[in-house]
């Protein structure tokens, strides 16, 4: 009997052992196919220390081996990570590959663990470096996607990068920000929207226009603005 109850424990346990898994991903860039070397993976989800390889489309050559302690990611129908997808509250691949700075290269977020606001996912956001000819981490733009809620949004038309972030159910903010060669992020945009008084809706909305800060708060009935938006 002790004998069976340990078979079956084993048994249960291998169910969920988690084993090394790798991909290839030929669509995520413009520039490189990836390879991933991730430390387990089960049916639906792969997680902790990975590596990433980058090699050059046109050479077919490594270009650039990167890592993660924790690349979190789930699987789609076909058994593969995706690549580029940002979902506010649904899913966010392990890599992103962007224009992260506007300089007309193709930039890179590797996600690392959920560290971002409310156990969301973030990342660690590598900038093209012209001189080096490789990726290098910028440790201003994986803070915006260590504080926030997950990988910030690219505007490339207005050249924005935009993050959300939220207290509870009733409180949101979202920001913008301009990247100012040889002088980084420069915060041009900013809508409070708060709700915690429950029945209306205060919006604060903050634009730096003509070096200043233009500011216009309006206040709405929480059923009138929430229709609207």
């Amino acid at each position: 009997m002790i004998k069976y109850k340990s078979l079956m424990l084993f048994l249960i346990i291998g169910n969920f052992t988690f084993g090394q898994a790798n991909f290839e991903l030929n669509d995520a860039s413009k520039n490189f196919d990836v390879k991933i070397n991730v430390e387990a993976c089960d049916k639906e989800e792969c997680k902790g220390k990975a590596t990433i390889e980058l090699f050059d489309k046109k050479t077919f050559k490594k270009f650039q081996t990167l890592t993660s302690d924790d690349l979190n990611f789930y699987l789609n129908e076909n058994q593969k990570p995706t690549a580029n997808v940002i979902q506010l509250y649904n899913e966010q691949s392990p890599l992103i590959f962007d224009d992260f700075n506007f300089d007309g290269y193709e930039d890179l977020a590797i996600r690392n663990g959920n560290e971002s606001g409310y156990g969301g996912p973030s990342y660690d956001v590598y900038v093209f470096n012209i001189t080096k000819k490789q990726f290098v981490l910028s440790e201003e733009l994986t803070g915006l996607a260590h504080d926030n809620l997950g990988m910030f949004n690219t505007d490339s038309e207005r050249k924005r990068l935009i993050t959300y972030a939220k207290s509870g159910c009733c409180w949101h903010i979202t920001t913008e920000y301009s990247v100012l060669p040889q002088r980084g992020l420069f915060k041009v945009y900013e809508l409070e929207e708060d709700a915690t008084g429950g029945e209306t809706v205060k919006v604060t909305k903050k634009e730096f226009i003509d070096d200043k800060w233009i500011t216009n708060v309006k206040t709405y009935p929480i059923n009138e603005y929430y229709k609207e938006n």
